[in-house]
């Protein structure tokens, strides 16, 4: 993927490919026009050729984009066809459904394992997924394979956990607790909380 496009365009591209997957595979739309995406997604058209010419697919004049081709460019732009393994630390309320949850795939990604301190949990499957105990973090990251990560533990805990993660080799990881983390080095931290951000929702009403 090239690290030099814009994050906001970067967040987009999910967008896009989740709307062309969406369109009916029936030869009726064998090329789509950015502004016809633009308008599908109440955005700029000039916007959305910008991010498309990150894919490096060419969209050809008064015809647009051919559809199949844009969206094998975005899946391999987005690295979706190199499936990589992920775990979650914190099987509770939240960590349990994400275990749950079958969308992961759509993005290359394995949702491996989880682990956790509960005595209860360790040893169960949630959404046929193994609660490990936390203890194994570091032989179970290895054993999986996992580059990617998703904390949902307490926020104190949190800080303590990304040292562990990183220690086992995790590249990236996707913080719930509310709370920001630092990590060393290279790894990619995107923080999200979820009262923070409805919060922001309320106070635009």
């Amino acid at each position: 993927m090239n690290r030099d496009i814009p994050e906001f365009s970067l967040q987009r591209m999910p967008i896009y490919l989740n709307y062309l997957r969406s369109l009916p595979d029936d030869g009726s739309l064998n090329y789509i026009s950015s502004g016809a995406i633009a308008q599908a997604l109440g955005l700029g058209e000039v916007l959305v050729r910008k991010d498309l010419a990150y894919t490096g697919c060419a969209g050809r004049p008064k015809v647009g984009y051919p559809r199949v081709e844009l969206i094998a460019a975005l899946e391999k732009f987005l690295c979706i066809n190199d499936f990589k393994s992920a775990v979650l630390v914190g099987a509770g309320g939240l960590g349990s459904a994400l275990l749950a949850y079958g969308g992961f795939e759509n993005y290359g990604i394995e949702l491996a394992c989880a682990f956790d301190n509960d005595p209860a949990k360790v040893g169960t499957t949630i959404g046929g997924k193994p609660v490990l105990p936390i203890s194994e973090l570091d032989e179970g990251c290895k054993k999986y394979g996992a580059v990617l990560a998703i904390i949902a533990v307490p926020a104190q805990a949190a800080q303590q956990t990304a040292e562990e993660l990183v220690k086992a080799g995790i590249k990236a990881i996707l913080n719930f607790a509310p709370v920001q983390i630092n990590t060393s080095g290279d790894v990619k931290v995107i923080n999200i909380d979820v009262a923070a951000n409805l919060a922001i929702l309320a106070s635009m009403l």
